[in-house]
């Protein structure tokens, strides 16, 4: 694998098409095999930009926008609870880094939409968490559509505390 470029702190984009065979990945038995877990592998290809000894990032092959990159830990995590934080941390460690480089990168991009869907009813088709970096531009088609709700203020205070008991129950919490 041939090194590019720095992005400082220790990141380095990669030139190439392929992403190395990840040593430290367990061999774990699922009926399907992860497509980015053979990608992490070197089984299958990918137009990758980044790796380090925890992550990858390539280019999505059905990308929203020209540039759209997808940053995976190469430690498979179906979701966020599977997912270490530290290792997440490190996944937005290195979003936040691409999208500064996509903005340097010659494509067009005027801004950054970050996504992570978690589960199948936030619209999650890949179960091996990854990180959405989506270059954005005016009339680029994209967008997030929702119906915005105006709780009051007793319903948010009960929600916040939801969150709360949630988080107290988590270890570290």
């Amino acid at each position: 694998m041939a090194w590019n470029k720095s992005l400082g702190s220790g990141f380095r984009l990669a030139a190439g098409p392929r992403l190395g065979h990840n040593a430290g990945m367990a061999a774990a038995a699922r009926p399907e095999p992860c497509v980015f877990c053979e990608i992490i592998a070197g089984r299958s290809e990918s137009s990758q930009v980044y790796q380090d000894g925890l992550v990858v990032a390539f280019l999505d092959i059905r990308p929203l926008t020209p540039g759209h990159l997808l940053v995976v830990p190469r430690e498979h995590a179906a979701g966020l609870d599977d997912l270490d934080e530290g290792l997440g941390a490190r996944v937005f460690t290195v979003a936040h880094r691409l999208a500064r480089a996509l903005r340097r990168s010659g494509l067009p991009c005027e801004g950054v939409n970050m996504f992570l869907a978690d589960g199948a009813a936030a619209g999650q088709e890949v179960f091996h968490v990854h990180l959405h970096v989506i270059p954005r531009n005016p009339g680029d088609g994209f967008r997030l559509k929702a119906r915005r709700r105006t709780p009051g203020r007793d319903q948010l205070d009960a929600q916040a505390a939801s969150v709360r008991h949630g988080v107290t129950g988590m270890p570290g919490g």
